[in-house]
């Protein structure tokens, strides 16, 4: 456990190093929720949408915001590097479970994000006359729901990186990713607007659990029995991802070629 605890460190330092370049990732983020909040207020201004009036919008925005933000610090652009750059080879050879080390790594940027989801969502409580928040049963659920998006985000971009053994490229591959993950897990707009034909399969797809399922529990969209259900699946895609991860690391060894000596 230690040398995981010194990677969660060494990630920390590394991003609070890279101050300069942390607070343009924020202000990009915040100009998106501040555009994402002006666009559908000027929606929703004749009445609600598909269920949602303003101030459920604007929590349900929030909430596909922060989820968002989780694990953007500590991207899957690192990850992927370490594998096009060849120091994969060197992380072989060290007594270190691979997915471990890189899991530790990636949680080294939540104390930051903690901090700015903090800071957002003090901005628009102050800035938008307040939010509707849920009870303080279904408000510990919501955080469950909330803390379980960090190694879900994290399963799915570990097994996108490790398509470069396979691509020698992540861009197209990062692209694609972010595409699929920003529209199917609700982060786009909520899932209940897509047509019928999408969201269906959206709902059943790993990805609703980082955006849809958390959104649902906060709006009180999902309460009782639908909460815990809810919670369970997000469970599930946790470990189902985690432990695939794992056998498409098996695999992707095969595809891994070093040179020199």
């Amino acid at each position: 456990m230690k040398p995981y605890l010194g990677l969660l460190r060494m990630s920390a330092r590394r991003i609070l190093a890279y101050r300069m370049s942390s607070v343009i990732l924020w202000i990009g983020g915040a100009t998106f929720l501040a555009g994402s909040l002006a666009v559908w207020h000027a929606l929703l201004a004749d009445g609600a949408i598909g269920g949602y009036d303003w101030d459920r919008m604007k929590a349900y925005l929030l909430v596909g915001w922060a989820t968002g933000a989780l694990g953007s610090a500590y991207g899957d652009w690192w990850m992927a590097n370490r594998i096009l750059d060849g120091h994969v080879a060197t992380d072989l050879t060290k007594p270190l479970d691979y997915q471990w080390a890189r899991f530790s790594e990636h949680m080294g940027g939540l104390a930051t994000e903690f901090i700015a989801i903090a800071v957002a969502a003090t901005a628009v409580m102050a800035l938008t006359d307040g939010l509707p928040l849920p009870g303080p049963g279904q408000a510990l659920l919501f955080v469950l729901s909330f803390l379980m998006v960090a190694p879900l985000k994290f399963a799915i971009a570990y097994i996108t990186t490790m398509v470069c053994f396979w691509t020698q490229n992540f861009m197209g591959v990062s692209w694609a990713k972010d595409a699929i993950v920003t529209l199917f897990s609700g982060a786009l707009i909520p899932l209940a607007l897509l047509p019928a034909w999408l969201a269906g399969p959206a709902s059943v797809l790993p990805f609703a659990s980082i955006t849809a399922t958390p959104a649902a529990i906060f709006l009180e969209q999902a309460t009782g029995w639908e909460a815990l259900r809810l919670l369970a699946v997000q469970a599930a895609w946790v470990v189902a991802l985690w432990w695939g991860a794992r056998l498409i690391w098996r695999r992707a060894l095969r595809a891994l070629t070093v040179h020199g000596g």
